[in-house]
């Protein structure tokens, strides 16, 4: 059995369980070591089976048909993602624009916080330590049915509250190397993205498509903030990135360093596909000064989970509410794809969050 990917999920004799250590998107540390969040807390992890039904279930937890939750509304964990990623500043945003426009809910105060990103996020949502999440939606249908970084643990308790953006491959190397394709990285150090993150999956699938595996390699799993500096210092030959377009990480790195982006070929964005649900994409030259032609790379969509334990469905309402018709007032470029129009982006496969899909009903969006 695999186990699941995350900050805090780890394998012992069969059985899935919670231990307080592990790797995470914010460059090895645990949750309870990110305080960078409004608040400052981050809920600690306990032991808990994963497997087991009956569950030790977050304190405030209620039935996932949306109905009535108990949970302390004022102090709600959103997980994002690394410092240096999109997740974590996209994140602490939304975090504030929900809590400048929520109705209803004098209480209300809802915390972004750094972690693992997409796996970890579902993981930690399972746990009841986390009451939003924003992740790829892929490994959000694995997490449903039990499959990739899944593997054996089916997590029910969660629903789509809305796309934010989507997300894209972006392999980074320095200009002056001789790399003309991802096989031309065997043998050398390469950052595949922390463990429990979508853009570590990605990598290794991309890599393996040009017959690559562990051992081929030397694997740096860490996320693109902390790449970055190696890449910089001539310590790394690549990193792979799954981030918004343009990523201002790439950015700020190619103001102070010669990069280029390492395109994929039809092969191996086809080797993708059939094996993923990832989708082809070109990435246009004008989306960096850097480039001078469109790179071929793959594509997915970045979306908000609710945990259906911890919030019922009046207060999924409200949240979802604020965040689109808010929208306007998030300063990060990749707010301009929270709109109408890309609401159900990513919702395919996914159970919506009952307060959600009662909005998103409301303002005509669904079929």
């Amino acid at each position: 059995m695999k186990k699941v990917t995350s900050l805090s999920a780890l394998m012992l004799s069969g059985a899935l369980v919670l231990a307080a250590c592990g790797d995470n998107d914010g460059g090895g540390n645990t949750v309870d070591e990110n305080t960078d969040n409004a608040s400052g807390n981050v809920n600690e992890n306990t032991e808990t089976d994963l497997n087991d039904d009956d569950g030790e279930e977050a304190d405030n937890n209620a039935d996932n048909d949306g109905g009535e939750a108990s949970g302390d509304i004022s102090n709600l964990q959103m997980g994002t993602g690394s410092t240096g990623g999109t997740y974590y500043p996209l994140g602490q945003e939304i975090a504030t624009v929900v809590n400048n426009n929520i109705e209803n809910f004098d209480d209300f105060d809802l915390s972004a916080v750094s972690s693992g990103a997409s796996v970890d996020n579902l993981s930690e949502i399972f746990q009841g330590n986390f009451d939003l999440g924003m992740t790829v939606h892929l490994p959000a249908v694995d997490a449903l049915t039990g499959d990739g970084d899944f593997e054996g643990v089916e997590i029910d308790n969660f629903g789509f509250m809305g796309h934010i953006y989507p997300e894209v491959m972006q392999i980074v190397i320095p200009a002056d190397s001789d790399f003309e394709s991802v096989a031309d990285l065997e043998g050398e150090q390469i950052a595949i993205g922390p463990p429990g993150s979508g853009t570590q999956a990605a990598a290794r699938l991309i890599l393996e498509a040009y017959g690559l595996e562990d051992g081929d390699y030397e694997a740096f799993e860490e996320d693109f903030g902390d790449a970055q500096g190696r890449i910089q210092d001539g310590q790394l030959s690549a990193s792979f990135g799954l981030l918004g377009l343009p990523a201002g990480g790439i950015e700020e790195l190619a103001a102070s360093s010669d990069i280029d982006l390492l395109p994929l070929s039809d092969e191996g964005v086809d080797y993708v596909e059939e094996n993923s649900g990832y989708e082809g994409f070109d990435i246009p030259a004008d989306s960096y000064d850097f480039l001078e032609e469109d790179v071929q790379a793959i594509t997915a969509f970045a979306v908000l989970v609710g945990n259906t334990d911890t919030i019922d469905e009046d207060l999924g309402y409200e949240i979802t509410k604020a965040m689109f018709e808010y929208a306007d007032e998030i300063a990060h470029p990749q707010a301009e794809n929270i709109t109408d129009e890309n609401a159900l982006n990513g919702s395919d496969d996914l159970p919506m969050h009952p307060g959600s899909e009662r909005y998103f009903e409301e303002q005509g969006w669904l079929d």
